[in-house]
């Protein structure tokens, strides 16, 4: 779907202009795919909090969740030319920018855990990753957290045999189509704020996200399993539009740099703890059974996704791939 003509052009009005300014504001609007209840939704609210504040209302945030402004395909277009300053998507975006280094973090099992993860994002692998957007136009500020995913759908998924011949919703990802393959299924590429549908009227048979995704997007209730298998990670790139950040007043950028310093904390202490409630919550409902894997049926699916490491080397590149490893501590065997 393409972006309206008109929007886009007032949108690349301000963005050419550098700072968007409204009655003598900063105004800096930031669109998200997400629920506001989502771990990434709340911690936007506290940025625009934090920004408004220590500004004393330099800076007005506006805060548009749940594709009011834009779905995930037209996003990306809309901040490199203005329309919007700020977004916060997924990693897997980032693939079909162009910067296909960031799909690093699509490839299944290669984090064990928040630590392993964030040894990656809070450390000198993740800097120069953000900074390979700055010839896009885009200024990347942080990473924040979802969770790990797990798999759905509307049968038992226990082994790679069972997701045979399923048609599974991905983002759009190469690393997350050939994950898909590897078990047999069929992936599916589709904008988030049509999977309920497409779940419930059967157009996808499943597919994979963290609680809190699933659980806020009512996912559930159109989902009658969900594998508790923690396959990979699902994380934002906070990032704004290059010329508008680096147009705004030194003392203005410092201030907000600082807050989405803490915003990016308060991301990720929340993100664990609302995906455990979340998970909890869809048990609870009573509409999906939640599966735990036992240890030989993880080995499984960790012996059929692990390929994907090497398979996808040459897109990703092998040096980030194995820099990763020697950070985390991982062996592909």
């Amino acid at each position: 779907m393409k972006l309206k003509f008109a929007a886009l052009m007032v949108g690349a009005a301000f963005g050419l202009s550098g700072v968007a300014h409204a009655a003598g504001e900063i105004v800096i609007k930031f669109s998200h795919v997400v629920a506001q209840d989502t771990p990434k939704g709340k911690a936007a609210e506290y940025f625009k909090k934090l920004a408004e504040e220590r500004t004393k209302g330099k800076v007005k945030v506006q805060v548009y969740p749940n594709s009011q402004l834009y779905k995930d395909k037209e996003e990306l277009e809309a901040l490199q030319l203005g329309a919007v300053q700020m977004l916060a998507p997924s990693l897997a975006k980032f693939g079909p920018l162009g910067v296909k280094e960031f799909e690093v973090f699509d490839l299944p099992y290669i984090f064990d855990d928040y630590n392993d993860l964030h040894k990656v994002t809070q450390g000198p692998i993740g800097q120069q990753l953000l900074g390979k957007l700055d010839s896009k136009g885009i200024k990347g500020l942080a990473f924040w957290d979802n969770g790990f995913k797990h798999f759905s759908a509307n049968k038992p998924l226990k082994s790679p045999a069972d997701f045979r011949g399923l048609k599974m919703r991905i983002q759009s990802s190469k690393v997350l189509e050939e994950e898909m393959r590897s078990l047999g299924a069929l992936p599916q590429v589709m904008a988030f704020s049509e999977v309920y549908q497409a779940l419930q009227t059967g157009v996808v048979d499943g597919t994979e996200n963290p609680p809190s995704n699933m659980y806020t997007q009512k996912m559930h209730e159109v989902q009658k399993n969900l594998t508790t298998t923690g396959h990979g990670y699902l994380g934002y790139a906070v990032i704004v539009n290059k010329k508008f950040w680096d147009g705004l007043p030194a003392d203005v950028r410092g201030t907000l740099e600082g807050a989405m310093r803490d915003a990016t904390k308060y991301a990720n202490d929340i993100a664990k703890k609302e995906n455990d409630e979340d998970l909890a919550n869809i048990a609870k409902s009573g509409k999906t059974t939640v599966y735990t894997p036992t240890p030989a049926e993880r080995a499984a699916f960790k012996k059929a996704l692990v390929p994907v490491h090497a398979k996808m080397a040459d897109r990703i590149g092998g040096d980030l791939i194995q820099a990763i490893y020697k950070q985390t501590g991982f062996t592909p065997n």
